[in-house]
This record gives C-alpha cells, structure tokens and sequence, in this order.
C-alpha cells in the first residue's frame, strides 16, 4: 500500500511540476495582464491543469503497479492450485462486496507481507499480493489481507484520493503563483505584471510549489489513514472479525522481528507505528496496534 501511495504521488508531483515548467518555458500565462494578476483566470487555471496531474495519475495507477512492482496476473486458464485458491479467495470476497466485475489478481516476487489494490475503476481494478504474504501466513490470515484490499476497491479510494490530490494540487498552484506575484512586485517595488521579472517569478513560483505540496501531502497522508480504518472495518465485515485482526497481528508480529538499524520492509496493511514527531504528520497508514484495537472495540 505505501508504494503504491508513494508512487501515485510520485508521478503525480512529477506531471505537476513537468507541466508547470512547460507553461513557463512556453510562456502560456493566461492569468497575468497589464493590470495584474487575473484570479479567476489563475483559479481555473490551476484547476485545470492541477485535476490534469492527479486524472493522469489515477489513469496510469494498475499500469505503473504491474510494472514497476513486475506483477504476474493469473490467468485462471493456467493458474496453478495456490494460484487457483487464491483467485477463488479474492472472486468470493468480490462478490460478497457486490462488484459487478471481478479485479484481475497478480502475484510479486518478494519476501514482504505486502498486498494491494488499485486501479483507475471498479471495473478496472488490481489486487495484487507478495510471494512473502502467501509463504508466510495462512488461509484466514490472507482472507482478511484481501478483504481489506477489495474493500479498497468498493469503497473508490484511488479515485475519492486522486479527486483530493487534484484539489490539493489547484490550491498548490494558485497559492504559489499568488504568493510568487506578490513577492516579485515586492522585489520590483512594482504592482503591475510588466514590472514581474521572469527571473525572479519563475524561480519564486516553482520553490513555493515545491513547499505547498510538501504541506499539501499531510493533508494527503490525513486521508489516507482515515481510509484504512475504513478498509480495516470493510475487511472485518467481508472476511470476519478474527480473521481481519489475525492479519493485521500478523503484521505487527513480522515487523517487531525487523533488525534494529535496517529499513523496514513495506507491507500492505502495515506502515511503522514507532514514527515519532514531524513524520507522524506524514505516515499513509496508522500504527497497527490502534487498527487492531478500534476493530476489537467495535464489536
């Protein structure tokens, strides 16, 4: 889950930026005029241009997961007999979540107890798992695995999160640019656009872009904790109680063998509760011992 995060804001921040630096290359400036900033030119502006970066994102989200995490979809066709309880495992979550059409399943190469979903649509969705997920935990554990990931799924999490990440990105956009006018006029002692330098506009703009996003993504990461109490409550309900909490002490129990000193591993419902200070501001997941206690004091 926190790669697939990192990634959708990765590319995100990317195409924000590459398409920020193309319209000041090219000069496309539709909210500057003699008399000043235009602001309701720039506010549709950076909408535009900001839902154009988190759309483009949202688009390429299961093409970028399959390669960059080298997925291997299972063709029912061929699949093996783990490869075949497994798609059975995910088609039974799926249509007990009512979806009308069943995500395709992939495996990963890789020894983390990792998982996860994504997709521009319901109806184009991924769920994928780790070869490490599949050695090391059993059958209830991985129903409760999977539950949360199609829950993610029903519930429309990449796009309500690439719909937040285009508003977030509109305000980055408006708010640098202001913020960069208002400064280069300060600089020039001049109000009017014929008094903004390029040289000193451009540069303003492009530093403060990259500090607005910065703060922009704890509202992000915000979001996305909220929503993993939902899937964890999803995956409860889909799966079973026990099973949803095995899999998530199953987790913790992994990540509390991790050698002290060395990065921890990535996993698909587990992101480190021991960030402290600042980083707690930016942490996708919440710490897995408050998961675990919210889903036992629901019931």
């Amino acid at each position: 889950m926190a790669k697939r995060i990192f990634l959708f804001l990765a590319l995100n921040f990317l195409v924000v930026m590459t398409i920020s630096i193309l319209l000041n290359l090219f000069h496309v400036r539709p909210f500057l005029n003699r008399y000043g900033l235009d602001y309701t030119s720039l506010a549709i502006f950076c909408l535009v241009w900001g839902m154009a970066g988190a759309m483009i994102s949202l688009a390429l989200s299961r093409v970028m997961a399959k390669w960059t995490m080298k997925v291997q979809v299972i063709d029912p066709q061929n699949a093996s007999p783990s490869e075949q309880r497994l798609l059975q495992t995910v088609y039974n979550l799926a249509q007990g979540a009512n979806l009308r059409t069943m995500p395709e399943v992939g495996i990963y190469d890789s020894p983390e107890l990792n998982a996860f979903a994504t997709g521009p649509t319901q109806s184009r969705a991924l769920v994928a798992v780790s070869s490490g997920l599949l050695q090391r935990m059993n059958q209830a554990e991985i129903e409760g695995v999977l539950g949360h990931e199609v829950t993610h799924i029903v519930n429309g999490d990449m796009v309500t999160m690439a719909l937040l990440q285009g508003v977030v990105n509109a305000f980055v956009l408006f708010l640098s640019r202001v913020l960069a006018y208002v400064l280069a006029s300060a600089l020039r002692g001049d109000r009017n656009s014929r008094g903004i330098s390029t040289a000193v506009f451009f540069p303003l703009q492009i530093v403060l872009q990259i500090v607005f996003m910065i703060l922009g993504s704890i509202l992000v990461a915000w979001f996305s904790r909220y929503r993993e109490y939902r899937a964890d409550a999803g995956g409860s309900q889909l799966a079973g109680q026990q099973k949803m909490i095995g899999a998530l002490e199953a987790l913790q129990r992994a990540y509390d063998v991790v050698e002290p000193g060395q990065p921890p591993a990535i996993r698909a419902m587990q992101i480190s509760g021991h960030n402290c200070g600042l980083m707690q501001l930016f942490a996708s997941h919440p710490p897995l011992e408050e998961r675990i206690r919210r889903l036992q004091a629901a019931y």
